[in-house]
């Protein structure tokens, strides 16, 4: 897979997820030991497992919609799999911190959040620093 169909595939991820975020049918009610958030509109834990609120799912759908940008260049691509590796690996960092696994009351990053923004990160991070990106021959998605 090249760089270009990364930032498709998940930009596309995202953009599902950021929707999901929307319908109250797909949200259970936070676990009791989940930490309280200053803006709690739909919050709740996305498939019963990540837990999201009105902010988190409007960052899933910018991510995704960067991405579905980003995957028309190789250039474009490679620093959106760039910076996506260093957001989520700090975001995974800071699911791990009391007080920072909510980004302040802001956003939750804990739970699950925790595992899937560290795989985001790894995966992110391999094709935008890790594999190599033939510029001189445009690539097909």
């Amino acid at each position: 897979m090249n760089v270009r169909r990364f930032a498709l595939i998940f930009g596309i991820i995202y953009v599902v997820v950021g929707l999901a975020g929307f319908v109250p049918g797909l949200l259970q009610q936070p676990a009791g030991g989940d930490p309280s958030l200053t803006v709690d509109t739909l919050h709740g834990r996305l498939l019963g497992l990540f837990p999201v609120n009105v902010l988190h799912t409007l960052v899933h759908l910018a991510i995704g919609i960067w991405g579905l940008i980003a995957a028309k260049s190789v250039g474009a691509a490679t620093g959106y799999a760039k910076s996506l590796a260093i957001i989520y690996a700090l975001l995974a960092i800071m699911g791990l911190v009391p007080g920072l696994n909510t980004m302040f009351g802001l956003v939750p990053l804990h739970s699950h959040d925790v595992w899937l923004h560290a795989g985001t990160a790894l995966i992110a991070g391999y094709f935008g620093f890790v594999k190599k990106h033939d510029t001189a021959h445009p690539q097909r998605v």
